[in-house]
């Protein structure tokens, strides 16, 4: 299956029990909220997804149960955070078998290779698996920059490394990479704070974190623009703004999990050494989030809109 990297792709949340089990019937009610809401991929075991605590069984089980979810609407991805190449090339091949049609992939996890490292690394996994590729750029977070003349070389070698998902936070990079790449290269905008930018400048689609709590502003947001209804676009990415700023904390996690809840499409509990919010933190989250509520923009329709003329 090829994909088509375009539209709103949900980095979901992995969800949990109190007793720290897969809550599998609440994460199944999540993907088809996203499904409802016209996303058009799946993006499991990201940051938001708590990948680094999860067992290789249980991201298999999230595969395959939301492989048999989906039913072939929209592609699933896997993403790869790993620490070793052998660790990353399992994980390509246990998702291909589990039905998964593409990986997001990091550079190596923990130890800050060096460019040559970083591009080998990505070189070896791309060639054992045929799963089209999007590479995670975000330097801010894990450290590694992986630069145009790093993906220069990988696109020579790797046709199957096909996306970017930006997540530098210098949207200027989006222009360099068209100029330097065409379509070669698909930028698919990562931080949900520069997302309408981002899209208006060239972007292709949107990886989002606030989709999980509000998947149909998210999508309605991204439809709207790609026909030219800019101002409808605008004025609920305004209304977003307060919400989509809790994708840029270090708690993101929590934080958009807490949103959720007060959606009704997922809950709050996180797995160790991550915890709930508490106290004051717990407050002032829960406040941006039923302040938002309160004036909740209704939605125009958004699904199979025709471009202006």
């Amino acid at each position: 299956m090829s994909i088509q990297w375009k539209g709103v792709m949900p980095a979901v949340t992995t969800q949990f029990t109190v007793d720290d089990a897969l809550d599998l019937d609440l994460f199944k009610v999540n993907i088809k909220t996203q499904l409802d809401a016209g996303v058009n991929g799946i993006v499991l075991g990201g940051t938001l997804g708590e990948a680094s605590t999860l067992t290789d069984e249980e991201r298999r089980i999230l595969t395959r149960e939301t492989v048999a979810l989906v039913n072939g609407k929209v592609p699933v991805l896997m993403n790869i955070a790993e620490q070793t190449t052998k660790a990353a090339i399992n994980l390509a091949k246990a998702a291909e078998e589990d039905g998964a049609k593409g990986l997001m992939m990091l550079p190596p996890m923990r130890y800050k290779a060096s460019d040559e490292e970083v591009i080998e690394y990505f070189k070896t996994v791309a060639n054992s698996t045929t799963l089209p590729i999007m590479i995670y750029n975000n330097p801010v977070d894990y450290k590694i920059e992986v630069t145009l003349d790093m993906f220069a070389e990988l696109l020579e070698t790797c046709p199957n490394i096909q996306a970017v998902k930006e997540s530098t936070r210098d949207t200027t990079n989006i222009t360099r990479i068209k100029n330097r790449f065409g379509d070669r290269l698909a930028i698919m905008t990562g931080v949900d704070t520069l997302a309408l930018e981002s899209l208006l400048i060239g972007a292709d689609g949107w990886v989002a974190g606030l989709v999980d709590a509000f998947p149909a502003e998210t999508v309605a947001i991204y439809e709207l623009q790609k026909v030219g209804r800019i101002q409808e676009a605008i004025e609920i990415y305004r209304w977003f703004m307060p919400l989509l700023e809790l994708d840029i904390s270090p708690k993101l996690v929590q934080y958009i999990k807490m949103a959720s809840v007060y959606t009704g499409i997922g809950s709050e509990y996180v797995r160790a050494p991550r915890l709930v919010l508490e106290g004051h933190e717990r407050e002032r989250v829960v406040k941006i989030i039923k302040d938002a509520l309160e004036v909740r923009p209704i939605l125009p329709e958004y699904k199979n809109l025709a471009v202006l003329t």
